[in-house]
């Protein structure tokens, strides 16, 4: 029996996901996307996964330049994710961002950002996985992160122990 994309969304959506901003190059223009499927995928070698959607406009024109940042979001950068979010438009229009290590914007006021190298890119189903060697890494700020979680954002607090 085939299992419909309003179910598989809904029970996905019970697992929580950090929100980031890939963002990298093409030419002398920034492009970026939100993106919440970052993963870590090896320690040795160091490699990242991550997944646009193959309707994304931006990941074509990015994929060229081959160096990616990875900007974790903090929990106050809802209208980053939302501006990245959408489609069309210059999303880098009144952002603050620096070049990174490996020359991709790195967004301000992130939470962490991942640098990384492309190695390689899978078609799977409407969606493509890409995998990247991290080649730079460093954390910005200490405050909780911006999270998904049932088709809503939020943030974490840790929970306490039973008795504290």
């Amino acid at each position: 029996m085939p299992i419909e994309s309003e179910v598989l969304r809904s029970v996905l959506g019970n697992f929580c996901t950090g929100v980031t901003v890939i963002t990298a190059f093409d030419g002398d223009q920034p492009y970026g996307f939100a993106c919440q499927s970052v993963t870590s995928l090896s320690l040795e070698p160091p490699f990242v996964s991550f997944c646009p959607a193959k309707t994304s406009s931006s990941w074509p024109k990015m994929r060229q330049a081959g160096k990616i940042c990875i900007n974790v979001l903090s929990e106050d950068q809802l209208d980053v994710c939302q501006r990245f979010a959408s489609r069309g438009g210059n999303k880098f229009e009144g952002a603050q961002w620096e070049h990174g290590a490996n020359g991709a914007p790195s967004l301000a006021g992130s939470l962490a950002r991942i640098e990384a190298d492309v190695e390689v890119e899978h078609e799977a189903g409407d969606h493509t996985i890409v995998i990247a060697r991290v080649t730079h890494l460093e954390v910005h700020r200490e405050v909780p992160p911006l999270l998904f979680f049932r088709g809503k954002f939020g943030s974490f607090v840790p929970a306490q122990p039973a008795g504290v």
